[in-house]
C-alpha cells in the first residue's frame, strides 16, 4: 500500500503540496524527461532552451495496460511567484495514457507550451492521475486560470497518483552563452 508524501517529500518543501494537489499516496512510477538526457527530479532547474519540446513521460504500474492516465503540466506562479494571483496556467495535458507506456501513447488534449518565466522562479508541475475509464476526460476551457484540484473533481479523477516539479527562470543574453 502506497504512503502518503510526509512533511518532508520534495512535494510538500517546494509547496506543490498545498498549492497545486492536497496531500497523496504516489502508486504509480513516474519519469519525465526532456530531450532524451535531461530528467526532471523534484526541485532540479532547467533553462527554458532545455525545455522547448515536450517531455517523454513514462507511466509505470507495474504491466497494468488496463489502466488508463490523465498527465497535467501546469504553472502555479503566474504572473510571479511573489504574487501568483493568476495561478494555475496550464502548460500541456494528455489523457487516456495506458499504463506501462508513456504520454505519446495517450490523446493530447492540451498541446504542449513551452515554459516563458518573466518574473522569478517558476515551479512546472507534472501531475498524473488515474481514470475511471477510457474518453472519461473532459477538455479545460482555457489555459488561463486553471485549477488542477477542481478539475480533477470535476472529472472525478481522485487524488494524483504521481507527480513531479522542476524550476525554471528567464534566460538572461549571458546563461544561454
Amino acid at each position: 500500500m502506497a504512503r502518503m508524501v510526509t512533511a518532508d517529500h520534495p512535494l510538500v518543501l517546494g509547496g506543490v503540496v498545498g498549492d497545486v494537489v492536497d496531500r497523496f499516496a504516489p502508486s504509480v512510477n513516474m519519469n519525465v524527461i526532456y530531450n532524451s538526457t535531461n530528467q526532471v527530479y523534484n526541485g532540479n532547474e532547467f533553462l527554458p532552451s532545455v525545455v522547448t519540446g515536450k517531455p517523454r513521460v513514462d507511466v509505470d504500474h507495474g504491466g497494468d495496460m488496463r489502466s488508463f492516465y490523465t498527465l497535467i503540466m501546469t504553472d502555479p506562479d503566474v504572473p510571479g511567484p511573489s504574487d501568483p494571483y493568476l495561478k494555475e496556467h496550464l502548460h500541456w495535458m494528455v489523457t487516456d495514457i495506458p499504463g506501462t507506456t508513456n504520454s505519446s501513447f495517450g490523446n493530447e488534449v492540451v498541446s504542449y507550451e513551452m515554459p516563458r518565466p518573466n518574473i522569478g522562479i517558476h515551479r512546472y508541475v507534472f501531475v498524473l492521475f488515474k481514470q475511471e475509464g477510457r474518453q472519461s476526460v473532459s477538455c479545460p476551457v482555457s489555459r488561463d486560470r486553471f485549477n488542477t484540484r477542481s478539475f480533477a473533481h470535476e472529472n472525478e479523477l481522485g487524488r494524483p497518483v504521481a507527480a513531479a516539479f522542476f524550476n525554471c527562470q528567464r534566460e538572461t543574453a549571458a546563461r544561454r552563452r
